[in-house]
């Protein structure tokens, strides 16, 4: 083995250098790379410095793509003239430049002379920057070109296969730090962007729980101008009312105003035509003022700027294209108002033009409730009154009818005594009409008289089907009854019960063709009693299956029927309703029609309806939790322990209308996501009811659906998970639990509207 010599030496140290110098050079980007993730010029720099020493190079360039050509993010040994001429002539991604060679070919590119290079085409790079010798590398990150980094020297001296893997290593830190200043500034204005999104959201939220909690106008009002200022970064601001029939705009509310200055703008006609607010409604967008000093002043602007306003902007508040209002946020001092802020006001008032309208709906609802009270006791008042007017005479018609066809005075041929059968006949439908009528008015009046009894069920029956025997005799009807061995004793109006089953046996012998059959059957379905009546007539359609029990209606049931007032259908479902049941129907056309009622079966008078009792106490003692989940039942269940209150869990949307009709409780806890039937059927079907209509619910569940959960009809909706004191919050607010002391802890919601359990 022969021994080194020196040139061997001289070149091991040579390498030697160089490797010390490259590793100091790499630690000095990475050193650079963790101090300025947001400062590309920095860490570029030292990527390009390193690159232009350790290739012996006089400078360097790094270029990045955007918009499909190269852009000259940062360079060293390169004068500002240079840079301006690559901005004002940028380099296309084409075979006539360098770095567009280096992008095509995903290679590094060398050119031993700019100035004899045939394919080289930006010679005037050459001339102003002085090149000669360059050599590029494609910056590559997965698998993509995102730049080229640049080296270059001002005389012709070639590159080397070492220079060449250096430029390769550099290009590719380059590309990694470019990849993450871009990510880095992204995600800054990612969270920048999504701080303003949750300042607007809150803003929308605030205004969305006082629509929920109060529909009181002066109320929302007040929120909503409040949360218009502070977002709008404002001094002070008010809301208006447009007066349609006076073609003017009336301040409702004022945020931030001297009660001096809220007062002046009350007696002030803010018109439609001749004022910038007026302008703002009839444009449809939002109009700005920088500065009042430099504009003519309407009166409106003309009282701002005497009380030290200096800048406004106005935002119309519509709903489709009708004029709601406007909004109007000002400052003390001059300056223009951000589209930011522009774009948000008008979404915000959007959002309070729904607000707004609302509460002007509640306004003139509770107007028109209070005049529909006058006249429901008016009708009451003329119906008792017609009660006793008519019953007179028909008294008369009935008994003189009555007492001809027995012939106490004499015999009578055959046309009297079919005239006098009409008019006895016509006299007794009368008469039921009436009835039906004062029957029908109490129930929906809420004064129908309910006593409740333990009575037999078999014996209730047997008075019902006596009372048409007779009747279905004369036209072949058979009649069938048939009480399971089960059924014995029921706790309700007997009187009630045995008034329905009539009327149903009677439509169900009147519709049924001559030689027909009636059965009714009795039996315990869950905890109901089930009544069914079944007749063999024509069955109903099933668009008429709804109308039968409108008032008046009697469907199309095969031929017309001259008999009946159309009012008893009607009359059977508000008093079973009333009765805490329920009634429906079942037919099939040519093959006969059922119908079904349900009423509680063996339940205590306290769980029936409050209106039939004496006491309340137990019913308001009952909460009905339905929630498929075991552990949620458990977990509710659990917060209700000791609270007084009395909990009946059900597993489906089916069996928790079942409990709801049994007990009427005094509310109901519903999750949404339930199998069969879910919770938004629950609520409708609870909401569609008299009889349910008026016992609150509270949504607890895990899906984020409040503003559907309240205009659906819910008390409240709270959004799993959900703490003891969310729920007992939301109780007390609904009078179910005594107001207590204590208050919800901070971070919890408060019930009424929509709650959010804060997540400890």
């Amino acid at each position: 083995m022969s021994k080194p010599s020196s040139e061997d030496y001289r070149r091991v140290r040579r390498d030697y250098a160089d490797a010390i110098e490259q590793f100091k050079a790499t630690n000095e980007v990475l050193s650079e790379l963790g101090r300025s993730t947001s400062d590309p010029d920095a860490v570029l720099g030292t990527v390009m410095e390193s690159a232009r020493r350790l290739c012996r190079c006089q400078a360097a360039a790094v270029y990045i793509i955007e918009n499909s050509i190269f852009r000259l993010a940062s360079s060293v040994g390169l004068s500002d003239e240079f840079a301006r001429h690559v901005t004002e002539l940028p380099i296309a991604i084409d075979r006539g430049s360098l770095v567009g060679r280096a992008a095509l070919d995903r290679r590094i590119e060398k050119v031993e002379d700019v100035a004899t290079d045939m394919e080289y085409a930006r010679k005037d790079l050459q001339q102003t920057g002085g090149i000669r010798t360059a050599m590029s590398a494609p910056m590559l990150l997965d698998d993509e070109v995102i730049g080229a980094l640049s080296v270059y020297r001002r005389q012709v001296n070639p590159f080397n296969a070492r220079e060449e893997a250096l430029l390769e290593g550099f290009a590719a830190q380059a590309a990694v730090v470019v990849r993450n200043v871009h990510l880095v500034r992204a995600l800054e204005d990612r969270g920048a962007e999504l701080a303003r999104r949750v300042e607007q959201m809150e803003a929308l939220s605030d205004v969305g729980q006082t629509v929920g909690s109060s529909l009181v106008l002066d109320e929302v009002l007040s929120n909503i101008v409040k949360n218009a200022v502070r977002f709008a970064g404002c001094d002070g601001g008010s809301i208006m009312e447009y007066l349609e029939d006076e073609r003017c705009f009336s301040v409702r509310s004022a945020y931030a105003s001297s009660p001096a200055l809220l007062a002046r703008l009350r007696t002030i006609r803010i018109e439609l035509e001749a004022t910038l607010v007026g302008r703002a409604a009839r444009e449809g967008h939002p109009i700005s003022v920088p500065d009042l000093s430099v504009v003519d002043l309407d009166p409106h602007l003309r009282l701002l700027y005497d009380d030290g306003w200096r800048s406004v902007m106005a935002v119309p508040v519509l709903r489709g294209d009708r004029i709601i209002g406007a909004l109007v946020v000002r400052r003390r001092s001059p300056g223009a108002f951000t589209d930011e802020a522009a774009e948000f006001l008008q979404t915000f008032a959007s959002q309070s033009a729904i607000a707004v309208y609302n509460a002007q709906l509640f306004r003139e609802l509770e107007l028109k409730s209070a005049e529909l009270e006058v006249m429901s006791q008016h009708k009451s008042d003329f119906l008792a009154s017609m009660s006793h007017e008519l019953r007179t005479p028909l008294n008369a018609v009935i008994g003189f009818s009555e007492v001809l066809l027995e012939r106490m005075f004499g015999d009578l041929n055959e046309r009297q005594d079919e005239y006098l059968r009409d008019i006895l006949n016509s006299g007794e439908h009368l008469l039921a009409l009436l009835n039906d009528i004062l029957d029908l008015s109490k129930v929906e009046a809420g004064q129908m008289e309910v006593a409740l009894s333990t009575f037999s069920v078999p014996s209730a029956i047997e008075y019902a089907v006596s009372m048409l025997r007779e009747r279905a005799a004369r036209h072949n009807i058979t009649m069938h009854q048939s009480v399971a061995t089960s059924v014995d004793q029921v706790t309700s109006d007997e009187l009630r019960i045995r008034q329905v089953l009539v009327n149903l046996l009677s439509n169900a012998v009147k519709f049924s063709h001559e030689g027909g059959r009636v059965d009714v059957v009795a039996e315990p379905v869950s905890e109901e009693l089930v009544i069914t009546v079944r007749d063999t007539g024509d069955g109903i359609a099933l668009e008429d299956r709804e109308r039968i029990f409108e008032s008046f209606q009697q469907g199309r049931r095969g031929a017309p029927k001259e008999e009946g007032t159309g009012l008893g259908l009607t009359l059977c479902r508000r008093i079973v309703a009333r009765l805490g049941g329920r009634i429906w129907l079942e037919s099939e056309v040519g093959r006969g029609s059922a119908f079904h009622v349900a009423i509680p079966l063996g339940v205590p008078a306290e769980a029936v309806d409050a209106g039939l009792v004496d006491s309340t106490e137990s019913r308001r003692s009952v909460v009905v939790i339905i929630d498929d989940d075991r552990a949620s039942l458990d977990l509710l269940s659990a917060y209700l322990t000791g609270t007084g209150l009395r909990m009946v869990r059900a597993r489906d949307g089916r069996e928790g209308l079942a409990e709801i009709h049994r007990l009427h409780p005094a509310v109901v806890v519903l999750d949404i996501r339930l199998p069969g039937m879910d919770g938004w059927t629950v609520l409708e079907t609870l909401k569609a009811a008299a009889i349910t209509r008026e016992i609150p619910v509270i949504i607890v569940s895990i899906l984020d659906e409040g503003t559907r959960g309240l205009a659906a009809g819910a008390a409240a909706y709270l959004t799993k998970p959900v703490s003891r004191d969310d729920l007992t919050a939301a109780l007390r607010k609904l009078q179910v639990l005594p107001h207590e002391a204590t208050t919800t802890r901070p971070g919890h919601s408060t019930p009424g509207l929509v709650g959010t359990a804060s997540q400890d």
